[in-house]
């Protein structure tokens, strides 16, 4: 069985850890048979608990700095495209193949807007 943790843990309990190791720090005489329990290892373990989060935090402002780059970008790309479609269009006609090799249909390929017939009125 993993040893790593598939969840973090919830926000209240690492704040109610942090609370018992600064209780623990003023405690004094307190000496464990464990050595990882010692109070300079918990004490690491907070420090790099510290650390982690500073990165994690780091990370979440690149992503997001990224994600409204992306954004920002598809939005260029996107206007430009609308407006190649549209000087292909000027260009060539609204019912030539170059028109249609962009995506868009073709004038004579479009359904007429025909009317349709009235039910007979009762």
């Amino acid at each position: 069985m993993s040893n790593t943790p598939g969840k973090r843990l919830p926000a209240q309990v690492v704040a109610d850890d942090t609370k018992a190791f600064h209780a623990l720090a003023t405690i004094e005489g307190y000496a464990p048979h464990d050595p990882e329990l010692k109070l300079e290892a918990i004490a690491a373990t907070f420090d790099e608990l510290g650390a982690d989060q500073a990165g994690l935090i780091r990370a979440q402002v690149a992503l997001d700095a990224a994600r409204d780059k992306l954004a920002h970008t598809e939005h260029r790309a996107h206007q430009k495209m609308l407006g190649a479609k549209d000087s292909v269009c000027s260009q060539y006609g609204d019912d030539s193949n170059e028109y249609a090799a962009l995506g868009m249909k073709k004038k004579s390929e479009r359904k007429k807007g025909g009317n349709k017939p009235r039910p007979p009125e009762a």
